[in-house]
């Protein structure tokens, strides 16, 4: 989901690696999968940690804020030093982070460590995301010079959704019919991240190492189309909020609001929402970037209305219609967004406009979300997502009629 604008600079290397360019880009995006997997493991399981330390729905949405705040927290501080440090040095500790953070779930019993557990996930992804997606990019041209970026970028795509929605799949399925529910998942997922890192240590390098002086990630807005940088902005908004909503509040909505508890099927409604969300900017990608605006807006904004409309009419089948349209809209929406953007800015400032691109669109993450768990203490969970999707609609409205002016 990540534009990084790096250039390939092969190190002098004393000895062979153990791993090629070749290996290496897959061994790069097996890693990328498995930690944005570990990222959405707990989406099925928040019914049954509200279960087991009855905390409200408003709980959950602060705990899933946490996330979204240790990835904003990396990718500031941290999502970029790989261009002069190297893409293993930053790689292999997230992933190491993130195992970590898969360790205080097996142990936690309390809200606090659930807290900071999530919070160090978001860290991990933070660190993983630029730097797995540039490396991607790097490891292509090394093994085939002259070949295009677009074999990388739709693995980097595939692994970075399709890494989401399987997280909350295996989650669910393992919840439903495996013993240890809240311990089963962290346990396959801490292997899974530890042989990650493992082998990512044996990849070559692909950036030259330099010595320069830190600063975090610089954010920069486009003097001469900020109007259209904002519209951008405030579409990514929209389209992370109802990635918020589906890694969230959907299960409980479907356990609560549907009666339908299985954990199997929380995870495949998440899985579902993210699998279409990866289609579809894997679909549209050579589409023009106005189309896909309009689409993306087109099709979020049926989701939403189909996914409140099941809420008041209790129905499993317009739930999963509604959320596959609107996990579609939200992926080729996001994806024209980062088109936009990077139109807009200038080669050397590209990096630090889409900068500024993904802080709205965590913001987006974590802030709507965190205002329909709140709601939902207070109004019946289908009017709380009626105002929750009636706000979303209205930025994605107001961003779609800026865009689409020349």
């Amino acid at each position: 989901m990540t534009d990084p604008a790096t250039t390939l600079t092969r190190p002098k290397a004393a000895t062979r690696p153990l791993v090629g360019a070749g290996r290496g880009f897959w061994v790069i995006a097996i890693a990328f999968l498995v930690a944005m997997a570990f990222s959405t493991v707990p989406t099925p399981l928040y019914v049954l940690y509200q279960q087991r330390d009855h905390f409200s729905s408003f709980v959950v949405t602060v705990l899933f804020a946490a996330y979204a705040v240790g990835v904003v927290l990396s990718l500031f501080l941290a999502g970029h030093v790989s261009d002069w440090v190297g893409r293993r040095k930053v790689l292999v500790p997230a992933l190491l982070l993130e195992a970590a953070a898969a360790v205080l779930f097996l142990v936690a019993t309390t809200v606090p460590e659930l807290f900071i557990a999530r919070l160090l996930t978001g860290v991990g992804v933070g660190m993983i995301t630029a730097t797995a997606t540039a490396y991607l990019s790097e490891l292509h041209t090394t093994h085939r010079p002259g070949s295009g970026l677009g074999r990388a970028e739709l693995v980097a795509t595939a692994a970075n959704l399709g890494g989401l929605g399987l997280g909350t799949l295996v989650s669910g399925v393992l919840a439903q019919y495996v013993t240890g529910p809240l311990t089963t998942s962290y346990a396959v997922f801490l292997v899974l991240l530890l042989v990650s890192a493992a082998l990512v240590a044996l990849v070559p390098e692909t950036v030259a190492v330099e010595s320069r002086t830190y600063h975090p990630q610089r954010v920069s807005v486009p003097e001469l189309a900020r109007a259209h940088y904002f519209a951008a902005g405030a579409a990514a908004f929209a389209s992370f909020a109802t990635l918020g909503l589906f890694t969230s509040l959907a299960p409980a909505f479907v356990a609560n609001t549907l009666h339908l508890p299985s954990r199997a099927l929380a995870g495949a409604v998440a899985f579902l929402v993210f699998g279409s969300a990866a289609s579809t900017q894997i679909l549209f990608r050579r589409t023009r970037t106005r189309h896909q605006l309009a689409i993306g807006i087109g099709l979020m904004s049926a989701g939403l209305a189909v996914v409140t409309a099941a809420l008041f009419a209790a129905s499993l089948p317009l739930f999963l219609v509604g959320g596959v349209a609107a996990g579609a809209g939200m992926g080729v929406l996001f994806k024209g967004s980062i088109s936009t953007v990077a139109a807009l800015a200038s080669p050397t400032s590209r990096g630090e406009a889409l900068a500024g691109l993904f802080l709205a669109g965590y913001l987006g993450l974590a802030v709507p979300v965190l205002l329909l768990g709140l709601a939902t203490q207070y109004v019946a969970a289908p009017f709380a997502l009626l105002g929750f999707s009636a706000v979303v609609l209205v930025i994605s409205a107001a961003a779609g009629r800026r865009l689409f002016k020349d």
